[in-house]
């Protein structure tokens, strides 16, 4: 298995499997309070056998390149993750998703592991458009899009629902791919991509 240091010796980035889903349910009970009032992640993983099956359906998704998940560990403890709930070779777009547990915010472990994951789409895997979306009341959610360089796009309105009813409103964030790709992986990064208009919407 690989792990790649968050620039902190004491958090890494793994990927999160199958045979992990009593360590991830563990960390979704720690997460839960502050997870599901933004996003139907934590909510899918109340029992050890949903906790599998939740981790089961990514592995699929990886095993079929069309999505992939990843834990974030603080001091050998899972703390958090990032995922591509979306990952669509065919157009160029994909969607990142994110989430982390009370005890390890405010470290960036977020950000740095969002820009790993987003380095990798557009470098290695060629992506043209990264996607984030937020509630527009998650105000820690946005701030990463923004120091991730990305540019708000747009607002959906009650695309998602839940067993509590309604979503709130979202705003969605991107990131395009060609001001990136003009730079080499090592040089300086820039932001991700240029503002783009509603007319320039494929």
């Amino acid at each position: 298995m690989f792990a790649i240091s968050l620039g902190d010796d004491k958090a890494e980035l793994r990927p999160l499997e199958v045979w992990q889903d009593e360590e991830f349910l563990a960390h979704m009970d720690r997460a839960r309070e502050l997870v599901d009032p933004w996003i139907p992640f934590a909510s899918f993983a109340t029992d050890r056998e949903s906790a599998r099956a939740l981790l089961r359906r990514y592995a699929e998704k990886q095993a079929a390149d069309t999505g992939r998940l990843y834990g974030i560990w603080l001091e050998g403890t899972l703390v958090g993750g990032v995922l591509f709930r979306i990952f669509d070779t065919a157009s160029g777009n994909c969607e990142i998703g994110v989430w982390l547990e009370p005890a390890a915010q405010g470290r960036g472990l977020i950000t740095r592991a969002a820009e790993r994951l987003i380095d990798w789409a557009v470098y290695d895997r060629g992506m043209h458009r990264v996607e984030w979306d937020a509630s527009a009341a998650n105000t820690r959610s946005i701030a990463v899009a923004k120091r991730l360089g990305m540019t708000r796009d747009g607002v959906i309105r009650h695309t998602h629902s839940r067993r509590t009813g309604p979503r709130p409103e979202y705003v969605q964030y991107e990131g395009l791919e060609p001001a990136r790709r003009e730079h080499a992986p090592d040089a300086a990064r820039p932001p991700y991509g240029r503002r783009r208009e509603w007319s320039d919407r494929p």
